[in-house]
C-alpha cells in the first residue's frame, strides 16, 4: 500500500497497530516508527491504540531498549500522563517511575495529575521518602499552589502517619475545602489526638463550614475518646437538624459514644431508632451493656440477633466473651466457641485469645490452657503468653505462672508492661512478697520499663495486706507521677486489716479528693472507724452519704445452673426461690457458727 503511494489514515494505522498485539515487538516499533514519520502519532486515535499496545503487551520495557521510541512526539506531556496512570493503575511500580524519569530526562514538566498519580504510589509502597520527594517536586514545579495537589500531599502525609508533615501542608495551604478539614479532623482522632481534633472542628465551624456526614463520624469518635457529654449531645442534635441521622453509620458511632459517656439509656434510644441494623450495629450495643456490667442484657441482645438472622461474626465475638465472662456463663461461651469453629472465626488470634481469657475467667483453666497449648506449633504472640499468665494468676496459681513466665523467655518472647502486672497479681493474690518485689525490680531495673499506676498499686496491695503498711506508703511516696485512686484505694483496704485511723483518714482524703462521688470509699473508712470503735465518726459518716445522697453500688454475683444465669445482690429477695435460698443459707451459717457474718448480709454497717 505505500509502496504504491496510498498512505495510510489514522484508522488504518490503528487498526496495524492492534495487530501488533499478536505479532513481535520488532513489528510493534517498525510500524511506530512509520507512525511517528508521517506525523500520524498526534491523532488521538492512534495515540490511544499505542498506549493500548503498551498497557496489554508490556510494551515499555521493549521500548525502552530501542532509541526509536525516543523520537517519538507522542511523548508528550498528556501521553506521559496517560501512561504512568495506566501503570500506576496496574500495580506496575517500578514502571511507573522510570516513565516518571524518562519525562524528566525529556525536560517535560509534571503537572498536578503526574504527581497525584505518583504519590498513590508511595501510599501502595507505604515509603515517606519517596512521598517526601514528590513533595518537593510539586514545589519545584510550582504545583503547591493547586487545592488538588495539596489534598493529594495531605492525604498521603496522614496515610503514612507523618502527622507532623500533614499538619504543616494543611497550614500552608492557600484554600482549604470541607474534604481538606475533613482529612485533618480525622487523621487526629485516628492517631490518638482528639482534643486536637475537637479543636480543629471548631476552627472550621468558625471559618464558615458546615460539618457534613465525614466531619460527624470522626467528631463522635473524638467525644467516645474523651467522654465529653455536652459535646456528644450537640453532635447528635447536628446530625439530627442536617438529616445525618438516617445514616446507620452516625447511628453506630453515636451508641458508642453514649456508652462511653455513661449515658447508656441514650444509646438505646439511638439503637431503638434504626430501622435496618447492621452486625456494626448490634455489635455496639452488645459492647455497651458489657461495658456498663449489663451481661443479661448483653447476652439478651445477642439472642434477639440472632432471631433477627444476622449472621455473628469476630467483632461480635470479641465483644460479647468479656460479658460471658463476667457472669461466668460457660455455657454460653462454650456454645459462642462452637459457633466459631464452624464459622472459621476462631483461627483468628484474638478470637482465640478471647476465647482463653473467657475460659480463664469461668474458672476453666484446664480449657484456657488446652488452647494456649493448641498454638504449640506457631510461635505464640506475647498477647497469648500474657493472657494465659493472667489466667493463671487470677486463679492464685503462682507455680504454673512463674513457670510459664520462664518458657516464654526461653522462647526468646521479651515481657512488656503487661506480662509484670500479671505476674505482680500472681503475687498478691499468693501473698508472695519477696517475689513481688523480685519482680518489681526485674521490671525496671532488667527491662527498663516505668512503673504505671497499676504496678504501683499491686506493689501497695500486697505490701498492705502482708502488715508492711509503712513500705506500702513509701512507694507512694516515691511515685513520680501523681499517684492516682487505683494506688490510694489498696492503702485504704489494707488500714481496714491494719487498723491505724490517723494514716486511714489520710488516704481516704487523697481518695475522696480524686473520686468524690464513689460511696464505696466512704463506706470503707467507716468500717475503718468501726473496726476502731469510733461510732461517732461512723455516725457522722453516715450523715454525710445520706445527705449527699450517695449510696454504695451493691455487690451482685452470678450462677450459671443448666445453661439458665441467676442473678444475686446483697440482701435482695427478687429470686423466685428466694426463701429456699436464704433458708439453705441461714442453716449452713449457723452449722459454720459465724452468725456475726450472716447477719452483715442484712444489715452491713452503711449500705
Amino acid at each position: 500500500m505505500v509502496e504504491k503511494s496510498m498512505y495510510p489514515d489514522e484508522e488504518s494505522f490503528s487498526f496495524v497497530l492492534r495487530c501488533c498485539f499478536s505479532l513481535s515487538h520488532e513489528q510493534g516499533v517498525m510500524i511506530l516508527g512509520q507512525i511517528v514519520k508521517l506525523g500520524m502519532d498526534e491523532f488521538d486515535l492512534v495515540a490511544n491504540t499505542s498506549k493500548e499496545l503498551y498497557e496489554n503487551n508490556g510494551f515499555f520495557t521493549f521500548l525502552n531498549e530501542h532509541k526509536s521510541f525516543e523520537r517519538m512526539s507522542i511523548r508528550e506531556l498528556n501521553y506521559w500522563n496517560n501512561l504512568i496512570s495506566e501503570a500506576c493503575g496496574s500495580g506496575k511500580i517500578e514502571e511507573s517511575f522510570q516513565l516518571f524519569c524518562g519525562m524528566r530526562k525529556e525536560n517535560i514538566q509534571p503537572n498536578s495529575v503526574t504527581v497525584i498519580n505518583l504519590l498513590r504510589l508511595s501510599i501502595d509502597l507505604n515509603s515517606l521518602k519517596i512521598g517526601q520527594a514528590l513533595h518537593s517536586v510539586a514545589i519545584v514545579s510550582n504545583l503547591c499552589e493547586e487545592l488538588s495537589v495539596n489534598t493529594a500531599l495531605l492525604s498521603m502525609y496522614v496515610k503514612l502517619r507523618s502527622l507532623e508533615d500533614a499538619r504543616l501542608v494543611f497550614e500552608k495551604m492557600p484554600e482549604k475545602d470541607l474534604v481538606v478539614w475533613n482529612i485533618m479532623i480525622s487523621a487526629y482522632v485516628t492517631n490518638g489526638y482528639p482534643k486536637d481534633s475537637l479543636e480543629l472542628l471548631y476552627c472550621m465551624v468558625r471559618s464558615g463550614f458546615r460539618p457534613d456526614l465525614f466531619t460527624a463520624i470522626p467528631a463522635i469518635s473524638s467525644i467516645t475518646q474523651l467522654k465529653y457529654t455536652e459535646w456528644g449531645k450537640q453532635m447528635h442534635a447536628h446530625v439530627v437538624r442536617n438529616g445525618s441521622d438516617y445514616q446507620v453509620s452516625v447511628h453506630n458511632s453515636l451508641i458508642d459514644m453514649y456508652s462511653a459517656c455513661n449515658a447508656l439509656n441514650s444509646a438505646q434510644k439511638v439503637f431503638g431508632m434504626i430501622t435496618e441494623k447492621t452486625v456494626v450495629s448490634w455489635s455496639a450495643m452488645i459492647k455497651g451493656y458489657a461495658m456498663h456490667d449489663q451481661s443479661l442484657e448483653a447476652l439478651s441482645l445477642l439472642s434477639k440477633m440472632k432471631l433477627s438472622g444476622t449472621r455473628v461474626d469476630f467483632i461480635i465475638v470479641i465483644n460479647i466473651l468479656p460479658a460471658f465472662a463476667k457472669i461466668g456463663a460457660l455455657h454460653y461461651v462454650r456454645y459462642l466457641h462452637g459457633y466459631s469453629l464452624k464459622a472459621n472465626l476462631d483461627s483468628l488470634k484474638s478470637v482465640k485469645t478471647s476465647f482463653l481469657s473467657s475460659y480463664a475467667k469461668c474458672g476453666c483453666i484446664e480449657m484456657a490452657r488446652k488452647l494456649f497449648d493448641e498454638e504449640k506449633r506457631k510461635r505464640k504472640d506475647l498477647i497469648a503468653w500474657n493472657s494465659m499468665i493472667s489466667a493463671y494468676s487470677k486463679h492464685g496459681e503462682w507455680f504454673q505462672c512463674f513457670q510459664l513466665y520462664n518458657q516464654m523467655k526461653l522462647s526468646d518472647i521479651i515481657p512488656d508492661q503487661v506480662t509484670f502486672l500479671g505476674l505482680l497479681t500472681a503475687c498478691v493474690n499468693s501473698g508472695l512478697v519477696d517475689k513481688g518485689k523480685e519482680i518489681f525490680k526485674e521490671m525496671v531495673e532488667i527491662y527498663g520499663y516505668q512503673p504505671s499506676q497499676e504496678h504501683h498499686a499491686c506493689m501497695v496491695d500486697l505490701l498492705g495486706r502482708a502488715g508492711k503498711v509503712d513500705e506500702a506508703r513509701k512507694i507512694i511516696d516515691n511515685i513520680s507521677l501523681k499517684p492516682d485512686a487505683k494506688v490510694y484505694g489498696p492503702l485504704l483496704s489494707a488500714y481496714k486489716i491494719h487498723p491505724d485511723t490517723r494514716f486511714a483518714e489520710n488516704a481516704a482524703q487523697k481518695l475522696i479528693s480524686m473520686e468524690p462521688k464513689n460511696a464505696g470509699n466512704y463506706v470503707l473508712l467507716s468500717n475503718i472507724y468501726a473496726a476502731a470503735g469510733k461510732w461517732d465518726k461512723v455516725a457522722k459518716m453516715r450523715s454525710f452519704l445520706r445527705d449527699r445522697g450517695l449510696k454504695k453500688i451493691p455487690g451482685c454475683s452470678w450462677l450459671e445452673l443448666n445453661g439458665q444465669v441467676h442473678e444475686f445482690r446483697v440482701a435482695d429477695q427478687s429470686h423466685p426461690s428466694s426463701t429456699d435460698i436464704y433458708s439453705v443459707l441461714k442453716v449452713l451459717e449457723f452449722e459454720a457458727g459465724d452468725m456475726e457474718d450472716y447477719l452483715e448480709l442484712f444489715d452491713p454497717p452503711i449500705i
